[in-house]
């Protein structure tokens, strides 16, 4: 019963306290020392101390007790109960139990057969010797008459050395019950234990004589064991129950024969035993945690690794060039199971090598097939957890946390249920779905077998184990097995869900692409469909999918879908943040692995290879066998595009090719597109007009989400840019006169820059003739000095500047 008034032990307190004790514990079964000759040991009853023995009280009917007073004094008896069906031959045993009269010679008294010693001693680990002659617990005399706290010093030899022990002589008392029930209710509730709120109310034995007569001896003996010890090693028991059976005895010869025969039983004695070596196995006492640990150090790696894939987009940058899901599961599935199989046998070798006996008693094939099991399960649960993570840091933070606490935990709270014998075996099962669970649960018994073995100098656990009915690995294994398929299907549903975004019924439905041939074309066929918002845009609004079937016009990125003919450059023009590069993106990793994926094999790869990175100069000299994560960023550029076109691929997307490229090596990307478009179409976005008027057969220009116009370069200039750029530089004192002079032959002309006598002028083409522009400078230069001064026509660049600005001042005004 614990003293409610320390409170309860910390958590760590409970851990040590029980961790001692298994130690404890495994150290006192596996070690002995060796004993040649025994010590002969006395019989003595189990007598109880006087706090203990039984009194009258509230919870008991019987009169015949004493009364509590005589605790106070240390007078109470000794009581003994008695029943049998022949009460009054019963009785008579009885009375022959305990001696009335003392003996002829005190000093003979160890030695006498009618003597009936006792001590209140508890047992010692170890039975050299008996603990009532070395501890501070009296010895006592049991006797029908005694004066209060009466006590005689009798010689006690030991061995060859005689030593005088003091022996106290209290008070036996025999009493009769009419049943062995009596007797049974009596000794429940006198126990110590039996109920905390009332006194303890304890009997030094009892005799049921059944049907026993002058010709019948039948008795049944209840003796106190009060002091057992937990490892059923009880050497106090060893005399105890003798010196009871030996009491009933010789009161039996006493009333059939008189007092001349008896029985003399004077000591028992231990086998003598050799000496035993120190079987200690550490592996086996801390395997199921240090060892849960080991198994479990691959998980965070494949976790982190599946994670990193999707922080880096290396999955939807191999889907976009044609893996599927089957063959992912399947490779990244098998590299898990490769590696951890590897991972397990350099496990197991290692520890049979350094002599480890949880390894080598325990059969291997059972260990290999356990650890296969659990790793398959581990690798599924690493692909079902990594869908949780977009970040590799915290993914890798995670897992090791769940590393530590499952053998913290196992430790700490499953294995105290395992040993816990009244813990409900349908919890057990449910705590092993946690795989972590079911890993210790395996280690744990594998380590119990193979402790057992050593200490017994058998082997550990066998596959005939498995049908022994404390065996619980067979249940793991079960459990395991039942669960993988379980982990594998909410693996793939949640992957499907969160990692490709499809719809959570996805598995119901039955998708189907719609052809190409129900949208609505462009004024050619296979021109390029584009949905936005903004519907008075003619060059975009015949682009745009129409609604069907009673769903809206489609809004993409804000939305955008694209069908281009073969042969044609697709142009994206837009400011940064304009929604370019999130319209798509594309993947970097070495030609040959995307070339497989396109599904080239043999010397038809080899020459895409070859081909693709000849095309962009990265084929000749080290540059071809460099790792990509060392090339330059005009390098990484260049192998990009190499990627992008191997293979034949009939749509080809690139974002900011030539950007950070020489003009030599932008010259050669240039012609290497060009050549490319022949057979297939091209979407490029980037910044360089000059890139975009070179390469693209059409143009889109991007501003805020939205595709603003498209068309060739030609048509967007005459749409977009129907005016002249005037240019003059004069000294700063004669800006008015420019503004003026530009005021007479174009009323509406904007001045779009000024700067230390340089000004920019925007002119109308309906209102200006290219003839007067000339003659009015002519006029001017006689006036003021000219340093310089240009009419030029429209460029992109200023059709990209004004669609983009009018965009964001449409978005601010909206």
């Amino acid at each position: 019963m614990a003293d409610s008034s320390r409170g309860s032990a910390s958590f760590w307190t409970q851990a040590d306290a029980l961790h001692r004790k298994n130690l404890a514990f495994q150290v006192y079964q596996a070690w002995w020392c060796p004993v040649a000759s025994p010590t002969l040991w006395h019989l003595l009853l189990q007598i109880l101390e006087p706090e203990y023995r039984a009194v009258q009280s509230e919870f008991t009917p019987f009169t015949d007790l004493p009364v509590e007073s005589c605790r106070k004094t240390g007078s109470c008896p000794a009581t003994i109960l008695l029943a049998g069906q022949n009460v009054t031959f019963g009785q008579s045993l009885g009375e022959n139990m305990i001696p009335s009269s003392p003996p002829l010679n005190i000093s003979d008294i160890f030695y006498s057969a009618t003597s009936v010693l006792g001590s209140a001693s508890k047992p010692f680990p170890t039975n050299l010797i008996e603990p009532a002659f070395v501890s501070d617990q009296s010895v006592y005399f049991l006797h029908k008459y005694c004066a209060l706290n009466s006590s005689s010093f009798v010689p006690l030899r030991f061995g060859s050395a005689t030593f005088n022990q003091e022996i106290h002589c209290i008070r036996g008392l025999n009493l009769w019950r009419n049943s062995s029930t009596e007797i049974n209710d009596e000794l429940y509730k006198g126990y110590r234990k039996a109920n905390a709120k009332q006194k303890v109310n304890e009997i030094i034995a009892a005799y049921d004589f059944l049907n026993t007569d002058a010709t019948i001896f039948n008795v049944s003996i209840w003796y106190n064991s009060t002091y057992r010890n937990d490892s059923g090693n009880n050497p106090i028991s060893a005399t105890r129950v003798p010196r009871s059976v030996n009491l009933a005895s010789n009161a039996y010869l006493q009333l059939l024969f008189g007092p001349g025969p008896k029985i003399l039983f004077e000591f028992v004695k231990d086998m003598p035993r050799p000496e035993s070596r120190l079987r200690l196995d550490l592996s086996s006492l801390l395997g199921p945690m240090f060892f849960t640990w080991v198994v479990l150090q691959l998980f965070p790696v494949m976790l982190t690794s599946l994670v990193y894939g999707r922080e880096q987009r290396l999955r939807i940058m191999m889907k976009m060039h044609g893996l599927g899901d089957g063959p992912y599961w399947m490779i990244s599935y098998s590299y898990f199971l490769l590696l951890s199989s590897l991972y397990m046998i350099v496990f197991v070798i290692f520890g049979s090598l350094i002599g480890l006996r949880f390894f080598t008693l325990n059969d291997y094939s059972l260990q290999l097939v356990l650890y296969f099991f659990h790793i398959n399960l581990q690798i599924l649960l690493a692909f079902l957890v990594s869908v949780l993570f977009s970040n590799v840091k915290t993914a890798s933070v995670v897992g090791y946390i769940i590393v530590l606490g499952t053998g913290l935990l196992g430790t700490f709270l499953f294995q105290p249920f395992l040993q816990d014998s009244s813990f409900p075996r349908g919890w057990i099962t449910a705590m092993e779905l946690f795989p972590g669970f079911s890993l210790y649960r395996g280690l744990y018994d594998l380590a119990q077998y193979s402790f057992t073995g050593y200490y017994l100098g058998t082997v550990g656990m066998q596959w005939k184990n498995l049908s022994e009915r404390n065996n619980e690995l067979k249940e793991v294994l079960i459990v395991i097995v039942v669960e993988w398929p379980v982990v594998l299907l909410l693996a793939f549903y949640l992957d499907q869900v969160v990692s490709s975004r499809r719809s959570p019924t996805f598995f119901m439905q039955n998708i189907r692409k719609k052809p190409l041939s129900s949208f609505r074309k462009s004024s050619f066929e296979g021109q390029g469909s584009v949905d936005i918002a903004q519907m008075d845009k003619p060059d975009v609004h015949q682009e745009v999918y129409p609604g069907r079937d009673g769903n809206p016009e489609k809004i993409a990125v804000k939305g955008l879908s694209l069908a281009l003919p073969r042969g044609e450059c697709f142009g994206m023009l837009g400011p940064n943040g304009a929604g370019k590069t999130s319209f798509k993106k594309h993947g970097r990793e070495h030609p040959p692995f995307y070339g497989r994926l396109k599904n080239l094999k043999g010397v038809v790869l080899t020459q895409a290879v070859e081909e693709s990175l000849k095309s962009v100069n990265l084929f000749y000299g080290s540059i071809a066998d460099k790792q990509a994560g060392k090339y330059s960023g005009g390098m990484k550029r260049r192998l990009s595009v190499a990627i992008s076109l191997i293979g034949d691929p009939k749509v080809v997307y690139m974002d900011e090719p030539s950007t950070g490229l020489d003009p030599a090596s932008r010259s050669n990307l240039w012609k290497v597109v060009k050549q490319a478009k022949q057979d297939r179409a091209i979407i490029l976005t980037t910044h360089s007009m000059e890139e975009a008027e070179h390469l693209c057969d059409r143009l889109g220009i991007f501003a805020d989400g939205d595709l603003q116009c498209i068309g060739n370069p030609k048509e967007l200039r005459a749409t977009y840019g129907g005016s002249y750029i005037f240019t003059m530089t004069t000294s700063a004192t004669h800006e008015v006169e420019v503004e003026n002079l530009v005021r007479e032959f174009s009323r509406s002309a904007i001045r779009t820059y000024q700067i230390s006598g340089t000004q920019k002028f925007e002119l109308s083409k309906n209102e200006v003739k290219i003839a007067d522009v000339f003659h009015a400078v002519e006029e001017a230069k006689s006036r003021f000095t000219v340093h310089a001064w240009g009419l030029a026509d429209t460029t992109l660049e200023d059709v990209f500047i004004k669609v983009a600005r009018g965009a964001q001042a449409f978005d601010v005004l909206s």
